[in-house]
């Protein structure tokens, strides 16, 4: 049985990968990925053969890695994160019902709902949703939906992809969506480019995450009623007894 491996590489230095997809890369010799993930990876491991695609050829590029695999090579699909939270995982699983001589293997990664709570405190320590604002693949009603049952239901909200050069007043919208819920010293949190040059946090309230400009390379947190700030760190109670 041929083995296709998809990996979650994690923020973005090889360090904050996991130890078993570190071994799955280095087993592999042909690694695919969009093309940022790619060149996230390239020095460390310099003598694997990279099949890089840019954004919106998700599928052709699986197929590529789905062929390569059922040819008897070893292949890795890479993805930034988890594979699993709005990676690849999905659409490979769905695409390999054609090449039944093809074994999927999903390998866990640390997804920036994660590295980025690290990053600023531990805002997750209770519930939470996670949302994404882009809305290529989702209408934005749905989004806006999502965002206005997720605050009134006191979750913490991660939200994923909150702006790009097309969508570049998502987050705004997405806070005035939540301001109909929430006030507007609820605490909040961003967490810029985790794990990779120009890495950087804030701790903010929702009044002033809704002018706050960011990109596709940022992660934000919304916290929920008990949220607080202790010692500039974002911190949501678990509810112990002090």
């Amino acid at each position: 049985m041929n083995h296709l491996y998809v990996v979650g590489i994690g923020p973005g230095r090889t360090e904050q990968m996991t130890l078993e997809a570190r071994q799955v890369l280095d087993s592999c010799d042909l690694i695919v990925g969009y093309t940022v993930y790619a060149d996230l990876l390239r020095e460390a491991f310099p003598h694997k053969e990279f099949l890089v695609t840019p954004m919106r050829q998700e599928v052709d590029r699986c197929r590529m890695a789905l062929k390569a695999a059922s040819g008897g090579r070893q292949v890795a699909v890479v993805c930034s994160g988890d594979a699993g939270v709005y990676g690849m995982a999905g659409l490979i699983l769905e695409l390999a019902v054609d090449y039944p001589d093809c074994q999927v293997q999903v390998v866990a990664g640390v997804t920036a709902a994660l590295s980025g709570a690290a990053l600023l405190g531990a805002p997750l320590t209770h519930d939470f949703a996670v949302v994404s604002l882009s809305d290529l693949l989702t209408p934005w009603e749905k989004i806006e939906k999502r965002l206005r049952l997720g605050a009134a239901a006191d979750f913490v909200i991660c939200i994923y992809n909150p702006s790009s050069r097309k969508r570049a007043d998502y987050l705004a919208r997405a806070c005035r969506v939540l301001l109909e819920e929430l006030e507007e010293s609820r605490v909040c949190g961003v967490a810029g480019r985790i794990g990779r040059q120009g890495e950087n946090v804030q701790v903010v309230t929702l009044g002033e995450l809704e002018h706050m400009q960011v990109d596709m390379f940022t992660t934000v947190f919304v916290g929920n009623s008990q949220t607080r700030i202790i010692d500039g760190r974002m911190v949501t109670p678990r509810g112990y007894r002090l």
